[in-house]
């Protein structure tokens, strides 16, 4: 999902919604954060991958915003559903999310979308994902763990920044601990900046390493499917380097978040 662009997915009028309270929040940066948000009342499903549309009250309306869910749907009913959220001062329900504090009453929307994983799918999977496009495929990770179902996964996350690697110590941990199947691949794109002081690893934009990766782990065309969430130009961009190392493009499943009015030409026929 693009941090910067308004979010074009419709939320529809008739949804069912639901009543909720912010019960915790983590500060992952002064501009990314976790909050985690509880029902009042049973928790209603959904598929990892999803997406809720969060609402907070203020000036007598409802400000509403979709977020895909980060945590395993398996504990909604004790954690609450986890969103993870860049605050954009010029989008206005981030600049009101920044002001609550736990406790405050909010509102859930959903869920919807189709961006879920296929069942029994035992080839290798490769998540590709910018910014807070990571947070679908933590929900998938932790969902299929606890299931006690893992899957041979890639995580490919692109930044700007290293400090806005959200959930590096997650999956660093499951990598390091062998508790999951998984090989974390983190880039920066910005690697001469002095923010990123320090940083040894991969360097450059996800779309510019995808291949590289896919060389050096031995992901063959044939064995692997690929998920992409993030910055829309990085998905097509993503999808046209997998099609020339010959991935067949139903191997390749894509959660389009395109700016109002901004959507470009290629992506009606790009889109699954």
């Amino acid at each position: 999902m693009s941090d910067h662009l308004e979010d074009s997915r419709v939320i529809a009028e008739d949804a069912p919604q639901y009543n909720a309270t912010l019960v915790r929040r983590r500060d992952h940066s002064a501009e990314l954060a976790s909050f985690w948000v509880k029902l009042d009342g049973d928790p209603v499903p959904f598929e990892a991958g999803q997406y809720m549309t969060a609402g907070v009250f203020a000036d007598g309306k409802l400000w509403q915003r979709p977020y895909s869910v980060a945590s395993a749907p398996r504990v909604a009913g004790t954690d609450g559903y986890e969103l993870y959220v860049r605050l954009v001062p010029v989008i206005r329900f981030t600049t009101l999310l920044w002001r609550l504090t736990e406790g405050a009453r909010m509102r859930l929307i959903g869920p919807k979308g189709r961006f879920m994983l296929e069942p029994d799918d035992h080839r290798t999977h490769l998540y590709v994902s910018t910014g807070t496009g990571i947070a679908p495929f933590v929900a998938m990770i932790r969902e299929t763990q606890l299931a006690g179902k893992p899957r041979k996964t890639v995580v490919l996350h692109g930044v700007s920044f290293a400090d806005e690697l959200g959930y590096r110590d997650v999956l660093e941990a499951m990598e390091r601990d062998a508790t999951y199947p998984l090989r974390y691949v983190p880039t920066v794109s910005r690697p001469q900046d002095p923010r990123n002081g320090g940083w040894a690893g991969r360097a450059g934009r996800a779309e510019a390493v995808v291949a590289d990766v896919c060389q050096d782990l031995h992901l063959a065309a044939d064995r692997t499917v690929v998920y992409i969430c993030g910055n829309p130009e990085m998905i097509l961009n993503v999808e046209g380097v997998l099609m020339r190392r010959g991935f067949p493009q139903f191997h390749v499943k894509k959660e389009l978040y395109w700016p109002k009015a901004k959507e470009p030409a290629a992506a009606t026929a790009a889109s699954s």
